[in-house]
């Protein structure tokens, strides 16, 4: 029966039990992508509630912190100790932590349990790539990982939607309970129908290793979450911060060459494909998560947007990512080749970024949205090849960590880009409107460079003009960055070393290396 599943892989025909399996890793896709934007819908109503407005950005940086710290964790314990097991625990605490979340009774408990719920997350992506790169040739498996790609960008559109809807409709903590059946779903499909071997690795979990890595990782969002928002970044805190963070990791390189059972096997590193796609995942999550944080902002101060349907203003950028990656994947398969995806997505990020930097006053919607849309042409091009390609630059043993890295290297790369692109905008918009409104511009944003729309329309006419021009000018030097920090992805794209795709696609019958290739795990009929 294995025999003839395998022969149906070759032939890149998946058998039934690999598509209900995918079906579940979509699901789980969906659980972590959507939870942080319905609860960001929810959060004024969380706040009416349970009170502790000043402990606010807790209830998103809580379960950051917990997701970047143990993406690797979770990846290494999948590579050590098997992928169902781990993948199914992550499952496990994330809904625990959804439901205690749900059940909070102040603000100090909901932070408490998004930590919980952010342990869990962490496990999630990481389990959903590893698996995909266990069950699937590398070959077809830009086809599927395109999917996974389309998945993120319909939760990054509808998950304000659905936070709003189901918090004006059923109440706030149902932000948190509607993960609980999706996730048992999810949960009873890969407990009968995912099979893979079973692992016992007689060495023992780095420790040492795991803890200086995330106090390290702790540290730099950290930095990058409160500079020049909570504390001065020339502030002692800040500076504490740093030096914790740059120790540790420093500690923790130095120990990983010496530790029996790395957390992160220094050895991935020596492929270069691998560390050109790190660099290249943390210029993309650099890139876009900046992109999804100021492009609404703009379209509601200076085009007037509304606030309500806000998952809708980047529908442009999203729309075209979600199409590329479907077709990146698409040509990856029938051809094994997709050198050309990373350099046309380099390029296109470069050019759409600069477009949206050269955004002024006068920017139709329109244009502002052609604008987006070459940004999300370049970013589909790259979210799921990078991830792909390092896959393919490791052995199999080592694929849960490699899956881990690169997600934490995106990871970083969005903390990184929010902290210095949102610094780089709210001193920009407090420049001009000091230049522009004098003493009461800058009394205006004095204590935030970003209004909401209530506070917009409370401003004179005269302010209200003078802040449009403001944030236009802070989206320009933004983007402006953005546009140089991603030629940085466009260098290290040319230098990507073509390496044939094992297994799958169309082969012929005289072709005896790839039939000789390495066969992936498969999934066992039930």
């Amino acid at each position: 029966m294995a025999d003839t599943q395998t022969t149906e892989t070759e032939a890149g025909k998946q058998p039934r039990s690999v598509r209900v399996v995918l079906l579940a890793l979509m699901i789980t896709m969906m659980l972590a992508m959507l939870d942080n934007m319905i609860v960001g819908t929810a959060m004024p109503t969380i706040v009416g509630e349970l009170g502790g407005l000043e402990h606010l950005s807790w209830v998103v940086t809580s379960y950051t912190l917990a997701t970047a710290a143990s993406t690797p964790i979770w990846g290494k314990i999948g590579d050590m100790y098997g992928r169902k097991g781990a993948f199914m625990s992550s499952i496990v605490i994330f809904l625990i932590g959804s439901a205690m979340s749900g059940m909070a009774q102040n603000m100090g408990e909901l932070i408490g349990f998004r930590a919980i719920q952010g342990l869990g997350a962490g496990g999630l992506m990481v389990g959903v790539m590893a698996i995909i790169g266990d069950l699937i040739p590398p070959r077809e498996r830009g086809k599927y990982q395109g999917m996974m790609a389309g998945v993120m960008a319909l939760a990054m559109i509808g998950g304000p939607l659905v936070g709003g809807t189901i918090t004006d409709n059923w109440g706030w903590r149902w932000s948190f309970y509607i993960n609980l059946p999706l996730g048992v779903v999810s949960l009873a499909l890969i407990s009968t129908v995912l099979h893979l071997p079973k692992k016992r690795s007689q060495s023992r979990i780095d420790y040492l290793g795991a803890t200086l890595l995330t106090v390290g990782i702790t540290s730099i969002v950290l930095v990058t979450t409160w500079g020049g928002t909570e504390y001065a970044w020339t502030s002692a805190r800040i500076m504490e911060l740093i030096g914790i963070g740059v120790a540790s990791l420093i500690g923790f390189v130095f120990w990983q060459t010496r530790a029996a059972e790395p957390i992160v096997p220094l050895h991935i590193f020596r492929s270069r494909n691998f560390t050109l796609m790190s660099l290249i995942g943390f210029i993309t999550g650099f890139v876009m998560f900046g992109a999804t944080l100021f492009l609404p902002l703009y379209q509601q101060s200076v085009q007037g947007a509304s606030a309500t349907n806000s998952g809708l203003l980047l529908l442009p950028m999203l729309g075209a990512m979600l199409v590329t990656s479907m077709v990146a994947g698409r040509v990856t398969t029938n051809s094994g080749r997709y050198y050309v995806f990373p350099v046309v997505g380099s390029v296109l990020m470069v050019t759409g970024l600069y477009l949206l930097s050269t955004m002024d006053t006068g920017t139709s919607r329109f244009t502002s949205g052609v604008f987006m849309a070459v940004v999300g042409l370049g970013m589909g091009c790259l979210m799921q090849i990078t991830m792909l390609v390092a896959q393919n630059s490791v052995e199999m043993k080592d694929m849960g960590v490699a899956s881990s890295s690169t997600t934490l290297f995106r990871t970083l790369g969005s903390s990184f880009g929010v902290a210095i692109m949102g610094a780089l905008f709210n001193n920009r918009v407090q420049d001009v409107m000091t230049e522009r409104a004098g003493a009461l511009g800058s009394k205006v944003t004095e204590q935030s460079a970003q209004l909401d729309a209530a506070g917009l329309a409370k401003l004179p006419s005269a302010a209200r003009e003078a802040y449009q021009h403001a944030v236009s000018a802070g989206t320009h030097s933004a983007f402006l960055l953005g546009a140089v920090v991603a030629v940085g992805a466009l260098a290290a794209a040319v230098f990507v070393k073509e390496v044939p795709l094992k297994g799958a696609g169309p082969q012929k019958a005289d072709a005896p290396a790839a039939a000789a290739a390495p066969q992936p795990h498969v999934v066992e009929a039930v």
